[in-house]
């Protein structure tokens, strides 16, 4: 005789939703991270320090930018090919959202997938906090959990899943913020949890290959809002681990490196600067760079190999004209 178990979920209040934290896969010292980033060469800090409440405010403001293609470029895929995707991926059971934000692109797929459990898993847990407080009332019938942790070293939800199939969403072409390597094995890790659940798979947006104006202006707008993103990483870090960057020393570089496959943003000193925090100190020259985030763009081939590497076995693919942005279903 044989009984099906479910995991204990995690308790919701009477807000109608619950807040896990955990650790990382990776336990990262993050002050010892930062100062590792600042004193290598060339400088660079990891991008999910981008992601303070003023950060989600201003990567909120990029999306709406008419420079900034890829977040309407794929709501309108999801637009147009909603059944077909639907279809692919299934109702019920479990939805994990990476890299979650205000939810709002998930949000949108809940009436049509139904599932039991959505989880929104983000380093940024206000923000993710805010948002289930809005979903709330929407979705009764839907357990809310939102998991704040870094997921960026692997996805581990050990003890957030039950045995249900999953479906695991990564839209806006995120994967592009990892090296080529660590998105292989990231994808990994997802297939892991994919493989041990039939039925389960990834739900991802993936942007293209394209010419170099077209990605040097989206990120590098004429309001220069991807200006100030960028400079917030500054703050964040003297905010949070006491560093005394000034903002005004550094000034945006965004732009596509062809030969690399990806757009880079820098921090360019404009002055020569020395930098302190607790027995830290850095010397930036004038004109030294600080790398904080690339985003590698892909052909749809080169999508379907990456995937195939990381374990998943069929994919699905919707695009937009041209080939320009990608959706694929992978299982």
């Amino acid at each position: 005789m044989s009984s099906v178990v479910h995991l204990k979920k995690p308790a919701a209040d009477a807000r109608g939703y619950s807040i896990v934290h955990r650790p990382g896969k990776a336990i990262v010292d993050e002050r010892a991270e930062v100062v590792a980033g600042l004193l290598a060469a060339p400088a660079r800090i990891a991008p999910k320090y981008f992601y303070d409440e003023l950060g989600c405010a201003l990567y909120g403001a990029i999306c709406q930018l008419p420079e900034y293609y890829p977040t309407r470029t794929e709501i309108a895929i999801f637009r147009d090919f909603r059944s077909e995707i639907a279809e692919a991926v299934g109702q019920g059971g479990q939805f994990v959202d990476l890299g979650a934000g205000d939810c709002c692109k998930a949000e949108a797929w809940l009436p049509f997938l139904n599932p039991a459990r959505y989880l929104a898993v983000d380093i940024a847990g206000p923000e993710i906090e805010r948002a289930l407080s809005r979903m709330a009332p929407d979705f009764p019938g839907t357990e809310l959990v939102g998991v704040v942790t870094d997921f960026t070293h692997g996805v581990d939800l050990e003890g957030l899943l039950d045995e249900r199939e999953v479906t695991f969403f990564y839209p806006g072409s995120s994967i592009g913020n990892f090296s080529p390597e660590d998105a292989r094995a990231l994808l990994a890790s997802i297939h892991r949890a994919c493989a041990t659940r039939p039925g389960s798979g990834l739900l991802i947006g993936v942007d293209g290959k394209k010419e170099k104006a077209l990605l040097d202006a989206a990120y590098d707008d004429a309001l220069g809002v991807t200006a100030s993103f960028n400079r917030n990483i500054l703050l964040h870090l003297n905010r949070r681990f006491g560093f005394d960057f000034a903002l005004d020393a550094f000034t945006h570089r965004g732009f596509y490196n062809e030969t690399a496959g990806r757009v880079e943003m820098h921090l360019e000193a404009v002055s020569e600067q020395v930098v302190k925090a607790r027995g830290y100190e850095r010397t930036f020259a004038k004109g030294e760079r600080i790398h904080t985030e690339n985003s590698y763009k892909y052909t749809p081939g080169e999508v379907a190999a990456l995937l195939q590497d990381s374990g998943f076995t069929r994919t699905r693919r919707w695009s937009s004209p041209g080939d320009g942005y990608s959706v694929f279903y992978a299982s």
